[in-house]
């Protein structure tokens, strides 16, 4: 067999033999990686290199070399999840960066980190004043993780004392110009309902390239073709689920709080909402 000929069979053989290795692995192995993560993502690349281009007769010892450290490195994944303190021993043990909005320089001489990359990872989380982290950890795979004070928190629900419904995710109903029946039936839609939308558009599943429906049942396409416009008819309607929504969310919100005064508010609110609504429904209608 010609040398060229060899190398590209042994090149195709290791490819296989590392796609499978690596399955085997998991899907650990192609995330944020940890420090045992990143030796074996090393070496196990270096023996399929020498599985390719090694045309003496040992290349198959390369083979059994690269099996031998796919092994190990499962044996130390099932050591770590048996094992906290294998855990700290191999991947090294969380370490806290800022406690309180103050720095802690001790540990950030440490990790080898300074001021300007903290203060860079800070701002990737949309953190821009240190004082205001109660927490910043680094993880095991280096990631930095921030929890902000309390008073910085965004603003949710649950802390005005109200219980909102859960919200389905959106679900993809055309893909590539196919109808996916799976996510229809999980929104309890059938395909007429997505054909007597897609006419109201004047179109056909074949333009669009993907179409979902959110948890309201609102369509949302996009074309194959960019500079065709998708007709605005569904503007009005929307517009009025919309509002429609917003008052649900205002009389849910007065039922749900126990303040008087922020009760009365959310009552006024929906009231005015559903007097708006009437005067917008014979437009919504024509």
């Amino acid at each position: 067999m010609p040398e060229w000929l060899e190398v590209v069979w042994r090149t195709v053989f290791a490819v296989v033999v590392l796609f499978f290795l690596t399955k085997l692995l998991g899907k650990r192995q192609v995330s944020q990686l940890s420090f045992f993560e990143y030796i074996t993502g090393i070496t196990v690349g270096s023996l399929a290199a020498y599985i390719s281009l090694d045309t003496d007769k040992t290349w198959h010892l390369g083979v059994i070399a690269l099996i031998v450290w796919v092994a190990f490195s499962l044996g130390i994944e099932f050591l770590q999840m048996k094992s906290k303190k294998a855990r700290d021993f191999i991947d090294f043990k969380s370490t806290v960066l800022i406690k309180d909005g103050k720095i802690l320089e001790d540990n950030m001489k440490k990790e080898r980190l300074t001021t300007d990359e903290l203060l860079g990872e800070l701002r990737k989380k949309d953190v821009f004043n240190v004082a205001d982290v109660e927490f910043a950890i680094m993880e095991t795979d280096g990631a930095i993780n921030v929890l902000l004070t309390r008073e910085n928190q965004p603003l949710t629900p649950k802390h005005l004392g109200v219980k909102v419904a859960p919200e389905q995710e959106t679900q993809a109903v055309i893909m590539d110009g196919e109808i996916m029946d799976e996510p229809l039936d999980a929104l309890g839609l059938t395909r007429g309902w997505l054909m007597g939308e897609l006419e109201k558009l004047n179109l056909s599943p074949e333009n669009v390239y993907l179409a979902q429906v959110d948890s309201y049942g609102e369509l949302t396409v996009d074309l194959y073709t960019d500079s065709v416009e998708v007709p605005q008819t569904q503007e009005k309607p929307q517009l009025y689920a919309l509002l429609k929504k917003c008052e649900a969310d205002l009389e849910l919100f007065s039922l749900s709080t126990n303040n008087e005064q922020a009760k009365k508010m959310y009552g006024q609110c929906s009231e005015q909402l559903q007097g708006l609504l009437k005067q917008l429904k014979p437009f919504v209608q024509n």
